[in-house]
């Protein structure tokens, strides 16, 4: 009965349009009035308690050194090393997105944002150069979603805090599989784009491409710092949030001298505004993981799952696929906050790796940023480049189905995740 209201009041609460974070206190007030101790005091002491976290600490920071390197003309010199590298190949773009991609991905953490910049910096180049504008969006779009993955990374550290789980040590984990993903990209890329009719640009000369390295090497040089500290436990994650805002700082005022105090203002104020939505959504969510908890909601899923748990690779691919139909209609924070709490008992009873499985959560989660009807990366690329959502569809196919191989190789061997992360760590 618990589990019928819980949904009942959530799904309802969401398809009349009320935000996800008031929805979620909704059905934590549904959960009281069922188990007849609605308190108030209790709705605002764990509000107040959720948003109340040190490593919380970490999302504005790197938020806020995302905003600052888009601002601070780091972003733009990383693309240009791409171009310099790969842009004069067949179908050179479509790899530059997916490099500039993986190294935007190691500085801010944020899907969203890094597609953005991507789009608004990569779209003109491909549309003027004759790129089929479908497959361009849905490329990416697909490479965007590599940026929850690759620490630093805003979805890491809200599942870590969610389920307890070291967020370092999911940092770690993710480097291999975010790469990965990566890859999975350049072989779909290589596939689709073999006819592809776009000009090719020209070559650029040898002796200028250390230049254009050393140009961005205040940039290049910041993901070195990030995973270097975490690595040796020179810094926590919040501390390399802090470390990651002041030298995107300084490298925008002070090196590149490209950021002025009003693009510093807007950078602040965007940062801002992303990490309210995300906090809020935090501080609700862990209401209703509490009520969950009392309601035995968690106990529930694990009598009802148990008989996978003797078979922890049957179990995660159940696990995969109600995720990945989930996300199609929930954002991803909201996919974290509401499935992990119930999810994580049920992991732990299974002997599985709890990081592995935050890794195959955040990865599979992420997928569900490209699919209708939420899609909420590819809407973000249709909107910059006028590309509408059903050709966006046709383009995003062949990049959303590399991406889901890999996740199915992840969970049948394991070992792929959890060998990595053992040596890093």
């Amino acid at each position: 009965m618990s589990g019928v209201v819980f949904l009942g009041s959530l799904l309802g609460a969401i398809g009349i349009g009320i935000p996800i974070s008031f929805a979620l206190m909704l059905s934590a007030v549904a959960l009281m009035i069922l188990l007849g101790n609605l308190d108030a005091q209790i709705l605002a002491q764990r509000l107040v308690n959720g948003a109340d976290s040190y490593p919380l600490m970490a999302i504005p920071f790197f938020l806020i050194a995302g905003e600052l390197m888009n601002a601070g003309g780091l972003s733009r010199r990383i693309v240009n090393v791409a171009l310099a590298l790969v842009g004069h190949l067949r179908g050179g773009l479509g790899y530059v997105v997916i490099g500039t991609g993986l190294l935007m991905a190691s500085l801010s953490g944020s899907a969203i944002a890094d597609t953005a910049t991507l789009a608004v910096m990569l779209v003109p180049l491909m549309r003027d150069a004759g790129y089929n504008m479908d497959r361009a969006t849905g490329l990416m779009a697909s490479t965007g979603i590599i940026a929850p993955v690759i620490p630093p990374s805003v979805g890491f550290i809200i599942l870590g805090v969610t389920a307890n789980i070291s967020i370092i040590g999911l940092f770690l984990a993710g480097i291999v599989p975010g790469l990965l993903m990566g890859v999975s990209l350049i072989f779909a890329w290589w596939f689709v784009s073999r006819k592809e009719t776009a000009a090719v640009r020209p070559k650029l000369p040898r002796r200028d491409l250390p230049k254009a390295i050393l140009t961005a090497g205040w940039a290049l040089l910041l993901p070195v710092i990030i995973l270097v500290g975490l690595r040796f436990g020179v810094v926590t994650p919040t501390e390399a949030g802090v470390v990651a805002a002041a030298y995107a700082l300084f490298v925008g005022l002070v090196v590149y001298r490209e950021l002025t105090p009003k693009l510093l203002y807007e950078a602040l104020l965007a940062a801002g505004r992303m990490t309210a939505v995300i906090m809020l959504l935090v501080a609700a969510s862990m209401v209703t993981g509490f009520m969950m908890t009392i309601a035995s909601l968690p106990a529930q899923l694990v009598a009802l799952l148990s008989p996978f748990i003797d078979t922890p690779t049957l179990l995660m691919a159940m696990i995969v696929l109600a995720i990945f139909i989930i996300g199609m209609v929930l954002d991803f924070a909201p996919s974290i906050t509401i499935l992990v709490p119930i999810l994580i008992p049920l992991v732990n009873a299974a002997g599985i790796d709890p990081v592995y499985f935050g890794v195959i959560f955040i990865m599979t989660a992420a997928v569900g940023m490209i699919t209708p009807p939420v899609g909420t990366v590819l809407n973000t690329v249709c909107g910059i480049s006028g590309t509408t959502m059903d050709s966006a569809l046709k383009g995003v196919w062949p990049f959303l189905l590399a991406e889901m191989i890999l996740i199915v190789l992840l969970v049948i061997f394991p070992q792929l995740v959890t060998v990595p992360a053992a040596w890093l760590h």
